[in-house]
């Protein structure tokens, strides 16, 4: 599971008012929800797109500081996609899933990237356990 932080200043609950919507509008059907760290995720078991085998997504919550969206993707294997003759659907996957955490946070995917590159920087300087 991938959490991903909002832009500054920008908030989730005010960009995404209505997150069962938010998530069936881009993946299909929320058919069950899933408990992460105490918050109970959006379940999509059949994707309207078909590389994507099972979706996983919904709001983190933090209490003090601003609430995250998390987001995971079960995919099917590419081979099995080209072979059913979906290759737009993989495509499209990409764009998807795109689309939705940039609606989602108001960051592309560079500015994605590069929160992550950041983060795995500081946790390369923290201490081990000593």
């Amino acid at each position: 599971m991938r959490e991903y932080k909002m832009r500054r200043g920008e908030h989730l609950e005010d960009r995404v008012p209505d997150m069962e919507a938010f998530v069936e509008e881009y993946f299909g059907e929320v058919t069950d929800t899933e408990d992460y760290e105490g918050n109970d995720l959006l379940v999509v078991d059949d994707p309207d797109n078909p590389v994507f085998d099972r979706v996983v997504a919904g709001r983190v919550e933090y209490g003090s500081k601003k609430d995250k969206i998390a987001l995971h993707i079960d995919e099917r294997p590419a081979e099995d996609v080209i072979a059913e003759g979906n290759v737009d659907a993989a495509e499209d996957a990409v764009a998807i899933k795109n689309d939705f955490l940039e609606e989602a946070t108001d960051r592309d995917a560079k500015a994605r990237r590069d929160s992550l590159k950041r983060s795995v920087e500081d946790d390369a300087d923290a201490p081990d356990n000593v």
